[in-house]
């Protein structure tokens, strides 16, 4: 491979690497690898568009006073993911501020953060953020574009199914075939003159097959084990009487409610249940679910001798029972990312042992035959389409 096509498809790859982040962020409601901000509490650290990378909580490490974090507000903004910056920390949380407000959040309406409302990091060397300027610009710029695409569609043909994420699938869908329709047309009549001469030369390398294989099998048990998961918050009132709402705990007491850890696939899973605060904790912290059943354990709430409404938080952690129990404790507790990362590892090398067997690196033919009638139909497709 010359110089040139390495950097071109070395900027390729990193170009779809960039579109699969967001794309992945977007559906999972969380950054992922990268990040923007949209307005300007972060100045000058971080202008209005400009994006971050986005290193996730679970392997960033502990937060520390001076970092920059992506968290879920509660109040700020109306509530969702906020980028500021780590100021101090309390009993109750941390305390955080943009870099261009004068007062903390914590002096409005939004309770200290808790570990478990963090989702990520931005990335700092020597102290100072990574910043990949306009990057959030071009990203809300390609958005508002394609809503707009995607609300005239759905005007002209009454469907709401051309909108939101399910329209975007149809899109991609239609645009793959859109360039294997010009592929064919355009490329098919230099094929054809010489597929003769080098047919048994033709083919698809048995190492693509596999790592596509192999991609879309990691990819889809990744997202089985990361999205279902997360961290859930529970509301907890301490008060001077009893109450028969189980959230409603007299002042220094506790309650037991059932917590249920569902598992909608075909294989069963392990799942682990941390306390993503203080005053909560699980038993069993560790469940086993069979495919396309639920497990129930008891969460135990505890409210504080003062008075108040507090926050409780438990973060879920589960990943697919295809290693021995043993082994998945071991890795979880060397950290919580290992299973996800040994799991993702042995499924692959499965799929790669597999097409060694059965490809046995023999190149994988795909035959065309082209009729009189096959090729008359692209010429008249392609005048219809010029004319």
């Amino acid at each position: 491979m010359s110089p040139r096509r390495f950097l071109t498809v070395g900027a390729e790859l990193a170009v779809a690497l960039v579109v699969a982040s967001l794309l992945l962020g977007q559906v999972l409601g969380t950054p992922v690898l990268l990040g923007y901000v949209e307005t300007g509490s972060m100045e000058p650290t971080l202008e209005p568009g400009d994006g971050f990378v986005a290193v996730p909580d679970a392997v960033a490490g502990d937060v520390e006073e001076g970092d920059v974090i992506v968290f879920r507000a509660e109040e700020l903004q109306g509530g969702g993911l906020t980028t500021h910056r780590v100021v101090g920390e309390t009993e109750r949380g941390y305390i955080t501020q943009g870099d261009a407000n004068p007062f903390t959040d914590q002096d409005g309406d939004e309770p200290p953060v808790k570990e478990g409302q963090i989702v990520a990091e931005a990335l700092q060397i020597g102290g100072s953020v990574v910043v990949i300027p306009n990057l959030g610009t071009v990203v809300t710029g390609l958005q508002s574009s394609f809503g707009a695409v995607q609300q005239r569609l759905a005007v002209l043909t009454g469907s709401r199914a051309l909108l939101g994420t399910q329209g975007l699938a149809y899109a991609l869908l239609g645009l793959s075939a859109l360039l294997y329709l010009y592929d064919l047309v355009a490329g098919g009549g230099e094929a054809r003159d010489r597929s003769r001469d080098r047919d048994r030369d033709q083919g698809i390398s048995p190492a693509l097959v596999v790592v596509v294989l192999a991609g879309v099998l990691v990819a889809s048990a990744t997202a089985a084990m990361v999205v279902p998961a997360g961290t859930q918050q529970f509301g907890v009132v301490s008060a001077e009487f009893a109450s028969e709402n189980p959230t409603v705990i007299r002042q220094g007491e506790s309650a037991t409610v059932p917590y249920t850890v569902p598992n909608g696939g075909l294989l069963p899973i392990v799942t682990y249940l941390e306390p993503g605060s203080e005053g909560v904790t699980v038993s069993p912290d560790r469940v086993r679910v069979a495919g396309r059943e639920r497990a129930t354990v008891e969460m135990t709430l505890s409210a504080p001798d003062e008075t108040g409404y507090y926050r409780r938080f438990v973060t879920e952690r589960r990943y697919l029972a295809v290693l021995p129990g043993p082994v998945i404790d071991t890795l979880y507790g060397v950290h919580p990312w290992l299973p996800i990362v040994v799991i993702d590892a042995g499924l692959a090398g499965f799929v790669a042992l597999l097409g060694l067997v059965v490809l046995g690196g023999r190149r994988v033919r795909v035959r065309e035959r082209d009729s009189r009638h096959s090729r008359a139909g692209w010429r008249r497709l392609l005048r219809y389409l010029t004319r």
